[in-house]
């Protein structure tokens, strides 16, 4: 795919790929949100109601408590004053009891009156004793039936000193003067309990009207049409508004808890319940809505989410075609001029004044292109000179040939003179020069160097006779190993001139080959006059950096261990730093060269060098 379109689709990935997934990430929360929003708010609405229902009931039960202490009305319970059905109260033996029965009946009436007048939303009280006898203002048995066999009694009496909502009544045998429907009021009731015995004296119940349960849930509104109502555990309903949407919610839907939210479906319309339970009443206030309602406001929020992502695709990808280009077409003419390149023409293209990666691309591409030219025609140059040296080379080795081909017949010409001493020092060097030519190799066998070696100690021991001693330790196992040429020749020459030369009397010459942490160590050691710890510091520095060492003694800055330099130089630039010369002397007891090269079994191949002079590695 060429590269403006693998652009342009890239692009076009980190546009649109995060912003669709913003959104969808966006509608998610705000989903969760709005849920949570809804939810949250819903259920503070319901505890509120719960609360103001908690806080009537509380009211009736201590009203049932403040009732119960009063001492007629205890007396009542315990059946010391009795009633004949019609005025509550038995006839006495006599007028003065007659009279204070009739003040004590009237006393608690009055005090019931008081409850009602105070508390206008309760519908009437009735205290019912053990007896079956009753006392009530606003209350009355429809039948002579005694009260005490109906479930309202039996339900209160069965929780002994416990508060209980009775809810709405059910065809019970009692009403009110004012005939309150059964849908009108919710009752209540708590049975009265003997203090010793616990015993069951009698109930009080209390009818509530139900205008008080509508006005804590009437004016609360769950969105645009959902409303609160109450009911009772079974799920009965308590309170609704008019019109509702659901008539009667199965108790199968409620989740086992004291709140919860669930779905349901009522005559095709998706419904959302939320509800609480109260601990005080065991009622249950339950929010109802339409699902709809919440979704419409989830997608009012999606439209613009949609909107949101359907610009920024479009933008993006109006940005992707134009970006894609401005990155392409240039590169694209880099690729021009680079095929134009490969054919030979190696002249620079032509580029805008772009500051970005691009354009500095292009600039350092005709850069390139300048200093190929400048390379190959610096290549040409250096082709011509390494041809005019290779022919002073092959001039130049003709002098040595010529020279050793003198030398040897200086040599048979004094062996047929008998001047045997002229014959052996001119046969030496005869041997010296052969050696060091070796056919023009770099690298020789080391019985050949150390060959090389004896010839010239041969002709030094001839100038210096008995001062100069030498000893040669040569295992037969490594005389056919491959060394560097001429090693040793410089190192024995520094040992003579600067070691025995300066010491009084005869000096040794100690030369040994071994193997040594898988390297040959080639060592010459004399004792001579050594060197000072000054001497050898500079020398070790020297050997640091030696063709920096060798370019300063050129420049006429020194001259001393010259061949030292060079063998290093020669070794380091041929194996590399690891290798090269060790120096070790103290003065007055002679020092200590250890060469260091690499295990060469075979002859190896000479490594070209590179465009800057460097060997190139195989």
């Amino acid at each position: 795919m060429p590269l403006r379109y693998q652009l342009m689709l890239l692009f076009l990935f980190f546009a649109i790929v995060p912003s669709v997934g913003l959104g969808l990430l966006v509608n998610w929360t705000v989903e969760r949100i709005v849920e949570r929003q809804v939810e949250g708010h819903t259920m503070q609405l319901i505890g509120k109601v719960n609360e103001a229902l908690d806080s009537k009931m509380e009211n009736l039960q201590n009203m049932t408590y403040l009732i119960g202490f009063d001492p007629d009305i205890r007396a009542f319970m315990e059946g010391k004053t009795d009633s004949d059905g019609h005025t509550g109260i038995v006839e006495p033996d006599n007028d003065l009891n007659q009279v204070r029965a009739q003040d004590q009946l009237y006393g608690i009436k009055q005090y019931l009156q008081g409850f009602t007048t105070l508390y206008p939303e309760i519908a009437g009280i009735v205290l019912v004793n053990g007896n079956g006898n009753y006392i009530s203002n606003e209350m009355y048995p429809r039948t002579n039936q005694s009260l005490i066999q109906e479930e309202w009694y039996k339900s209160a009496a069965g929780k002994a000193g416990i508060f209980t909502v009775l809810g709405q009544p059910s065809q019970r045998n009692i009403t009110t003067h004012v005939r309150y429907k059964d849908s009108e009021i919710v009752s209540v009731a708590r049975s009265i309990t003997d203090e010793t015995s616990g015993r069951v004296l009698g109930v009080i119940m209390i009818d509530l009207k139900l205008r008080t349960v509508s006005q804590a849930a009437r004016d609360v509104t769950l969105g645009k049409s959902g409303y609160v109502m109450v009911t009772d555990a079974e799920g009965r309903s308590v309170y609704m508004p008019d019109n509702p949407l659901v008539e009667q919610i199965p108790s199968a839907w409620f989740q086992s808890g004291d709140s919860g939210t669930f779905n349901g479906e009522v005559q095709g319309k998706e419904l959302l319940f939320m509800y609480q339970s109260s601990a005080f009443t065991g009622w249950r206030t339950v929010g109802v809505f339409p699902a709809r309602e919440t979704i419409a406001e989830v997608r009012q929020i999606q439209f613009y989410v949609v909107s949101f992502v359907f610009v920024v695709c479009l933008f993006g990808l109006s940005a992707s075609l134009r970006f894609s280009s401005s990155i392409a077409q240039p590169i694209f003419r880099l690729m021009s001029y680079m095929r134009r390149a490969e054919t030979g023409n190696l002249r620079s293209g032509r580029w805008s004044d772009r500051a970005d990666e691009i354009g500095m691309l292009g600039r350092s591409f005709n850069r390139m292109l300048a200093q190929i030219r400048q390379l190959m025609s610096l290549n040409e140059l250096r082709e011509r000179q390494k041809r005019e040296a290779e022919m002073r080379s092959l001039q130049e080795h003709i002098k040595p040939h010529f020279l050793y081909n003198t030398l040897d017949t200086i040599h048979w010409m004094a062996r047929k003179k008998g001047v045997d001493d002229v014959s052996e020092m001119v046969g030496a060097l005869s041997r010296l020069f052969r050696i060091g030519l070796s056919k023009g190799n770099d690298y020789i066998p080391l019985h050949s160097e150390i060959e090389h070696i004896s010839s010239y100690l041969q002709i030094q021991q001839t100038r210096y006779r008995d001062r100069l001693q030498c000893e040669l330790i040569i295992p037969e196992e490594l005389r056919e190993l491959f060394v560097l040429k001429l090693l040793l020749q410089p190192i024995v020459e520094n040992a003579i001139y600067h070691g025995i030369k300066a010491r009084r009397g005869p000096g040794t010459i100690r030369i040994e080959a071994k193997i040594a942490d898988g390297k040959l160590s080639l060592t010459v050691q004399d004792n001579g006059a050594g060197m000072s710890s000054e001497r050898l510091r500079e020398m070790i520095g020297l050997l640091h950096a030696p063709l920096e060492s060798m370019e300063t003694q050129e420049a006429g800055q020194g001259g001393k261990s010259y061949g030292m330099l060079n063998v290093q130089a020669r070794l380091q630039l041929s194996f590399g730093e690891e290798y090269g010369i060790r120096l070790d002397s103290k003065e007055g007891e002679g020092t200590c060269v250890t060469i260091i090269q690499p295990l060469m079994k075979e002859l190896p191949q000479t490594l070209p060098f590179d465009n800057e002079g460097r060997r190139e590695s195989q």
